[in-house]
């Protein structure tokens, strides 16, 4: 509770938190509104692929000229993460690339804020074991939805309870999982034109909408958290803040989870497309199971949405302020030496499913794309199957035909063996397939 007194003793030593950005994008941007604000951290480098597209994002966002001079921007990321910043943010959403700057960092001694969870879906748990190794802190991005559960478990972990049930709300429909980006904007109430006029990208923004967003976030999740992911994928129920509790306990007990200690989402929208009420589509949530009778008088006494049992009893946030909450991660890291959530093991993954029949030959293009989207997977199944994740799904010539609704496996493509997400998903399918 205390980053902010920690952080303006670094200004008032004339020693501000210094931190490099790989990705200048909205989750930058935000982040980059708030720096002003903040005593005792400064940015002093900005890599992104267009780095005028970067400085016109600082001033957009309120940056001072004096500021903007002040910080070095670049264009190749891998020199920005070798900086003498403390922390280095990569927001780039590119797993590959993501994987590039984070290990270049780890290997400079530098800590590293990861907003990009496509890249530690893939291979988090080899790099938070390389930064544990290196006395480094390797974070998820707080403001994001990952690292806010994961505060919220370890919130309910630490007062003694059982976390039965963890996840995030979002808009979903079963039929989304076919969406492409040239049907996008209409269920985000735009016109192609408008989302232009704003500049959003349709392939990013269909990735929330088809289910692949929430299977990445939910397998980092239950990654960082030692949670399972159901087996037969997010079952996305839709439900209320104020039905957490009855909807997500288990199966034997009336709800629609396998067991206790599972991650899932819940949907907005009711199966016939009428919105559910008290939505939590913008927060996140955690259910809770009283340890003895007490306990869960407790929950009634105090005003906890309780299931009928009254065993189980859910606490949420109903909203999230993705990168402009992201300095919590920085200061955390710089000043406490401790990540806001870590994948510490491999217990969840997000795997490639055909949108439609694919050919031999077709090449994939990845999260919110044309061809594929993103399941949640358990990860010995994933290991076992040898299944193709979605970080390395993406410009990748498929080598069979297979049909829609298939998952894809990593002998369906063709993979450069010599890529990072490659080489670092073998070793964990080596890890995981020795120990089993």
């Amino acid at each position: 509770m205390n980053l902010a007194a920690l952080a303006r003793a670094r200004a008032e030593a004339g020693r501000p938190v210094s931190v490099a950005l790989i990705g200048a994008g909205k989750f930058g941007s935000m982040f980059l509104a708030q720096v002003p604000h903040i005593a005792g951290l400064s940015v002093t480098h900005i890599a992104d692929l267009n780095p005028d597209r970067a400085r016109a994002a600082c001033r957009a966002v309120g940056w001072s000229a004096e500021r903007i001079a002040a910080t070095t921007f670049l264009e190749d990321g891998l020199e920005v993460a070798r900086t003498p910043a403390e922390v280095v943010i990569e927001a780039t959403g590119a797993p590959e690339a993501g994987l590039n700057h984070a290990r270049a960092a780890l290997d400079a001694g530098k800590h590293v804020v990861m907003v990009n969870v496509e890249a530690d879906v893939l291979a988090g748990p080899v790099l938070a074991a390389q930064a544990r190794a290196a006395g480094l802190v390797y974070s998820m991005a707080y403001g994001d939805q990952p690292a806010l559960v994961a505060e919220m478990v370890d919130w309910a972990r630490a007062t003694g309870f059982e976390v039965a049930a963890a996840g995030k709300g979002t808009k979903f429909l079963p039929l989304y999982h076919s969406v492409t980006p040239d049907g996008v904007w209409p269920h985000y109430g735009l016109t192609a034109e408008q989302a232009a006029e704003a500049g959003m990208n349709p392939q990013m923004f269909n990735s929330f909408l088809d289910g692949t967003k929430s299977a990445i976030e939910m397998s980092a999740i239950a990654n960082a958290c030692g949670l399972d992911v159901p087996e037969d994928g997010l079952a996305f129920p839709p439900c209320g803040v104020d039905d957490l509790a009855q909807v997500l306990r288990p199966r034997s007990l009336g709800g629609q989870l396998e067991r206790d200690g599972m991650v899932e989402v819940v949907s907005s929208l009711e199966r016939d497309g009428r919105p559910v009420f008290r939505d939590l589509r913008w927060g996140v949530f955690v259910v809770l199971k009283a340890q003895n009778d007490y306990a869960a008088g407790c929950f009634r006494q105090y005003g906890l949405p309780t299931d009928s049992t009254g065993q189980y009893a859910s606490m949420y946030k109903p909203f999230h302020l993705i990168g402009m909450e992201l300095s919590v991660s920085v200061l955390s890291a710089a000043l406490r030496g401790e990540a806001t959530g870590q994948s510490r093991a491999w217990r969840g993954d997000a795997v490639a499913v055909a949108k439609r029949d694919l050919k031999a030959g077709e090449m994939l293009d990845g999260e919110g794309g044309y061809t594929v989207w993103g399941r949640a997977c358990p990860a010995s199944v994933s290991a076992a199957k040898a299944l193709l994740p979605i970080g390395l799904a993406h410009r990748v010539r498929m080598r069979c035909a297979r049909r829609k609704g298939e998952i894809l496996g990593m002998t369906d493509v063709e993979l450069t063996e010599s890529h990072t997400g490659v080489r670092l998903r073998r070793e964990m399918l080596a890890a995981s397939l020795g120990a089993g």
